[in-house]
């Protein structure tokens, strides 16, 4: 999705919104490239706001890999941890899942949030007693200290991610 974004932008730039360069004459181009210009993105552009959007993601929430990963970035944190299980054909997963870490995001690194697809980790969904999609719990310490399943209005979902770390 972001690469489609991201190609749509660049191909709707006008030419106003492009530099362009010289190509280098140490290159290892033929001499009739040495010439020819090439379109690079002004250094005074931002990011569009779905790219800057993806990088906040990606920095509150992880998806999980497997039962490994799952012991070391969960279990053995440091930080208390929200487990978002989830499922892609789950259509309150897909509205849960960005308010949830809108919610973690707003914390500022005092919680984190993992992501596990019941359909590729079965065995933490047995694990843990997953019922039903969506099912956030939270754990601190390697101890599940809170949960709910379902979806939550935004109001709820901040309450319950503050309550976790004030806990």
């Amino acid at each position: 999705m972001a690469h489609r974004l991201l190609v749509r932008r660049f191909w709707t730039l006008s030419s106003k919104d492009l530099r362009c360069l010289p190509v280098s004459s140490s290159s290892s181009f033929s001499t009739s490239l040495q010439s020819s210009r090439v379109p690079v993105l002004s250094r005074s552009r931002s990011l569009p706001r779905s790219l800057a959007l993806a990088s906040l993601r990606r920095a509150v929430s992880f998806n999980v890999q497997d039962h490994d990963d799952f012991d070391v970035r969960v279990i053995k944190s440091e930080l208390p941890v929200l487990v978002d299980f989830h499922a892609q054909w789950c259509g309150p997963c897909k509205i849960l899942g960005p308010r949830l870490e809108k919610a973690v995001a707003k914390q500022n690194g005092k919680v984190t949030m993992a992501k596990v697809d019941i359909d590729d980790h079965t065995d933490l969904a047995i694990e843990y007693g997953v019922s039903a999609v969506p099912t956030v719990i939270a754990i601190r310490g390697g101890d599940v200290i809170d949960h709910f399943v379902g979806i939550k209005d935004d109001d709820e979902l901040e309450s319950f991610v503050s309550k976790i770390i004030g806990k």
